[in-house]
Formats: C-alpha cells, structure tokens, sequence
C-alpha cells in the first residue's frame, strides 16, 4: 500500500518551503537552461529579480500557490526559460521551468518590462 498523508501534514510539508525561505526570499528568472538541481551552478542570463512579500505562499489541501503579488520590472531583456527562488542567504531552495511551473504576464520580457507572475502551484505528493 501506498503512503497516504492527511491534509495537515500535506500542508505543513508544502509550507515548509515558506519557512525556509523566510521573508526575505527573491525570485531570479534566468534565460539559460534549468540546472541539474538547486546545488548546481546559477543558470545565465539573469532578467529579473523579484523580492518575493513577507508570507509568499499559501498553502490548502496539500495545494501551495502564490500569496500577495509577486512582480518588479526586468533588469535585462530575453525570454524567461527558469528560475530559482533563493532565502536571504541566496541559497536556492526551489527551481523550476518557466510556463510549466510558473506562469509569467509575458515570458518574453523587454528591459523595463514589468514582470508579474500570474500563477503558481505545486501539489504535495500522496494525497
């Protein structure tokens, strides 16, 4: 039999990514390929940074998804292909692909574009 967890633990699990980030976390999208993972080396192309609110991330049903805003305006231009979110120590602790993971008002940014994630959710396993 699978391991089946109850809706408390699923969050606490999903929200454990809130805690470890703390509230200084930011959101770096890169123009370069996705690392191996969050150990590797930062991808290239750095286009936007985004300094992620105090509490980001909201957490139901073993569902996390985006809390407050998360926007800024792009500090080079390209097309968005990853990104990381790292704590205040730039450890990274969370990356993805850019419109399979997250969602962007436009993954092809101008420079002085404004940057704005429109959706982002992850499911924690074994519900």
């Amino acid at each position: 039999m699978a391991l089946q967890f109850g809706s408390t633990l699923r969050n606490n699990r999903a929200s454990q990514l809130q805690a470890s980030v703390g509230t200084s976390g930011t959101l770096v999208f890169y123009s370069g390929s996705l690392p191996v993972n969050c150990a590797a080396a930062n991808p290239t192309g750095v286009i936007a940074t985004i300094t992620l609110p105090s509490t980001f991330l909201t957490s139901s049903n073993g569902v996390t998804t985006l809390a407050g805003t998360w926007s800024t305006t792009a500090s080079a231009a390209g097309t968005a292909a990853c990104w990381r979110i790292f704590d205040g120590s730039a450890v990274c602790h969370m990356q993805g692909n850019v419109t399979s993971d997250i969602i962007l008002n436009n993954p092809v940014i101008a420079l002085g574009q404004q940057v704005t994630v429109t959706a982002f959710t992850f499911t924690d396993g074994n519900s």
